[in-house]
């Protein structure tokens, strides 16, 4: 098994919302606002090569959208999807399987392109995989979370006959649930950002790596009280944290970071003011 970090491009959101009841005079020396107080952030997947399986996990933001939706986030930097592939020698048609830990658009917008006035899917050869609850979440969205669920991202996918879901497992009071998808590879369900989001799960190297997606976007949400905005259940995400960083402290997990722009990977420490980061090194030093 060999691991590659897929760097997609940045953009940008408010922190406020990215930071939830913390104070911006704390949350602005971690990750600095521009003058709209707006912060920088990645959209970093991860590519798994796995015997003759070739694995993406999430695929960031996309370009079929409009010029206006675009000019909401502010997309910037040199990398691109097609050229972090291209850059470790792989193409889109070359990945067997797309593992989307979530289906709002900055985790799953490049699932689709357009070909003329068709949608679809950015990678021929690749099942896509989700689980059914929350699919049928995102494709009969609540008020508040529409926005982040757009039917042109998700619908085509099903269409396209690539679709399959992996098998729930619930959560429990002291842990979090977990499939398993593949030798070496499982994935944690949790629901506080959204309902049924999946974080993969790799034993690598003799070490456990865990993909964040947006229970931890980045090293600044470790500490319990930051919790997004965005979150549908913010005490849920508080609970799902503390399980987590509890048995990641435990079992010495890597976390590996989808939206911290500056930070790949960390390990954990337990100080004082409770757990914290402690070593922080690239994906490629593991």
């Amino acid at each position: 098994m060999r691991l590659y970090s897929i760097e997609t491009g940045l953009f940008k959101l408010d922190g406020g919302a990215m930071f939830g009841v913390v104070p911006k005079s704390i949350w602005n020396k971690l990750n600095p606002a521009d003058e709209n107080n707006l912060c920088t952030w990645t959209m970093r997947c991860l590519l798994i090569e796995d015997g003759d399986r070739l694995i993406l996990i999430d695929n960031g933001i996309g370009n079929k959208q409009s010029e206006k939706f675009f000019g909401h986030y502010y997309l910037h930097g040199d990398n691109s999807l097609e050229k972090s592939l291209a850059a470790h020698g792989f193409s889109k048609d070359d990945i067997t399987d797309v593992l989307l830990t979530h289906l709002h658009f900055d985790h799953c917008g490049g699932s689709i392109i357009r070909d003329g006035d068709k949608l679809i899917p950015a990678f021929k050869n690749a099942t896509y995989w989700s689980n059914l609850e929350h699919w049928n979440w995102a494709v009969y969205p609540n008020e508040r979370e529409k926005a982040s669920f757009l039917k042109e991202n998700i619908l085509p996918i099903q269409k396209s006959g690539q679709l399959k879901f992996i098998d729930l497992v619930d959560t429990e009071d002291d842990k979090l649930g977990e499939a398993s998808f593949a030798d070496n590879i499982s994935v944690r369900f949790v629901n506080g950002h959204t309902e049924k989001m999946m974080l993969p799960q790799i034993k690598y190297k003799d070490k456990t790596i865990v993909f964040m997606a947006d229970l931890l976007p980045s090293i600044a949400h470790i500490p319990l009280p930051y919790v997004m905005a965005y979150d549908m259940q913010p005490l849920k995400t508080l609970s799902e944290k503390k399980l987590f960083l509890n048995e990641a402290l435990d079992n010495n997990y890597i976390l590996f970071f989808e939206h911290d722009a500056q930070h790949e990977c960390c390990t954990l420490h337990q100080t004082e003011r409770g757990i914290r980061e402690n070593e922080i090194f690239k994906l490629s030093d593991v």
